[in-house]
């Protein structure tokens, strides 16, 4: 084999990268852009799509200019993204008609309620593994064509594509010749049902979102197309993974019972159910984890969080009390402890597992004792509280009881977080020692796709524990700190009104 890497494009919330992979799962080379997170109201969360786009043709060609490569060293190429943002688009000039609805955008909570009707949120639960909530592309998607003029005559005039970041990506990679998601993103749209991977037509009338904008629904691991054009032009694109799924993957979870954890904007917590979705009664989403061409589709539970790393930027650019997320972890090592105050960031509404969109953020228990220190340490404690809701929902769904916890993400190098963690679960925790596992489970897909790598052994084979965390917490203290948090987070709830719709 002349190709003798697989590249992997990464498109974040925060970022767009690619990466490029050696036959070990190690990184060889990178590129990386961040990109403007565009607040228009209260609630309200967007990206450019064409900045996406072309950040991220441009970190393509950095990758590979950092590393000498080129199109005949690389095998094939994945793309991992960010889930339920939204984009929609028209079909012959590639134009979208809004910008980007980001996953965290709460606009679409009328429609939801609208939706739910006299069923409630679980209406399509059964079907699509999740209830109605703002988090999904599905209602994104019917906003657009309800709120940009013209855009629903379009849509049913089979002139838009509608699509999350993966479609968008591939299809402007292509030059418009594949209009395709995989199984793990159709998913998150609420308009796919999980025991036939393809669109719920009643489903999407109900959104009113006419079936001709939406992309073709296949594998996570097959040749979807060839790039066109740049550094990579005649390089097949042949895996998609919904960025928590692509971390699943990468981190060798492969087996039913297996589970992972990514810390980044925010935190997902992922466990292989194998080949039969399980329905959750514990306030956890049912998806499909990934499926590997003809293969039989594997399916996940998930608790999702929506505020964990972007917490951290929160403390840099809004409040200034930091200048540099890596600035954290030795502000909160200046202080013992978190003085009592605890930081409840619902500045979303709360996710996994307790789905309350009338909450909001909030810091409880201060007092003038409470500095600087105390707040770092606090919105770091936070995310780990967050986990254990998560994982403790996770238990009872499975009636497994979780031993370790593989951890990966750009919060996974602060040292004092992944203690804590520990410390308020009790488990062990442990970091591998390729951290980047979203792209390297995208280029795992892709490889495997093209022959690049031979079976799911190679992947087990590639894995491999860089520093584990034991806890070291009494379990009195435990209690004490867990129930003190429980107590935080009742205190945000009925905050916001969804009468407006921006809030």
């Amino acid at each position: 084999m002349t190709s003798q890497y697989i590249a992997a494009i990464d498109q974040g919330t925060t970022s767009s990268r690619c990466m490029i992979f050696d036959h070990d799962g190690r990184v060889v080379g990178t590129g990386q852009r961040e990109h403007e997170q565009i607040l228009p109201r209260a609630g309200w969360v967007e990206h450019d799509a064409e900045t996406l786009w072309r950040n991220t043709s441009a970190v393509i060609g950095e990758a590979l200019e950092a590393t000498g490569l080129g199109a005949a060293d690389i095998a094939a190429v994945g793309i991992t993204n960010q889930r339920e943002t939204t984009v929609v688009w028209d079909r012959k000039t590639g134009k979208p008609v809004y910008n980007a609805i980001v996953w965290q955008d709460t606009r679409t909570d009328r429609i939801c309620e609208e939706l739910a009707g006299e069923h409630g949120a679980s209406r399509y639960q059964k079907t699509t593994g999740l209830p109605l909530s703002t988090y999904f592309a599905g209602p994104k998607a019917r906003w657009i064509l309800d709120n940009v003029e013209g855009a629903r005559q379009r849509a049913e005039a089979g002139e838009l594509c509608f699509g999350t970041v993966d479609s968008w990506v591939l299809w402007n990679l292509t030059g418009g010749k594949a209009h395709v998601t995989d199984v793990t993103n159709a998913s998150r749209t609420m308009l796919m049902d999980l025991r036939t991977l393809q669109w719920d037509k009643q489903i999407c009338a109900d959104f009113g979102i006419p079936t001709s904008m939406l992309p073709e629904i296949r594998s996570s691991s097959e040749v979807y197309g060839e790039i066109v054009d740049g550094p990579l032009a005649g390089v097949s694109v042949a895996g998609i993974l919904g960025d928590q799924q692509a971390a699943t993957f990468g981190q060798a979870c492969l087996s039913p019972g297996e589970a992972k954890n990514t810390y980044g904007t925010g935190n997902f917590l992922l466990l292989n159910t194998g080949t039969t979705p399980v329905a959750s009664e514990h306030g956890l989403l049912t998806t499909v984890c990934y499926r590997i061409g003809e293969a039989d589709a594997v399916y996940a539970l998930e608790g999702s969080v929506a505020v964990t790393g972007s917490l951290v930027q929160w403390l840099r650019d809004n409040l200034g009390l930091i200048s540099d997320a890596d600035e954290v972890e030795p502000l909160a090592l200046t202080v013992e402890d978190n003085g009592g105050a605890y930081f409840v960031p619902a500045f979303s509404g709360l996710f996994a597992p307790r789905w309350r969109p009338d909450a909001r953020g909030a810091i409880v228990g201060l007092t003038r004792f409470v500095n600087k220190g105390h707040l770092a340490r606090a919105a770091l404690e936070a995310t780990a509280f967050q986990t254990r809701e998560v994982i403790e929902a996770m238990n009872a769904d499975s009636d497994v009881d979780l031993t370790t916890l593989k951890v990966d993400g750009g919060m996974v190098v602060n040292e004092t977080l992944m203690q804590f963690q520990s410390d308020i679960l009790d488990v062990p925790v442990v970091r591998p020692v390729v951290n980047e596992t979203t792209a390297l489970g995208a280029a795992y897909a892709a490889g495997l796709a093209v022959g690049y790598w031979a079976s799911e052994d190679d992947i087990r084979n590639n894995w491999a524990e860089d520093k584990r965390w034991q806890p070291q917490m009494a379990a009195q203290e435990r209690a004490r700190r867990f129930g003190e948090w429980n107590k935080a987070v009742e205190r945000t709830y009925d905050w916001a009104s969804t009468d407006s719709g921006s809030t």
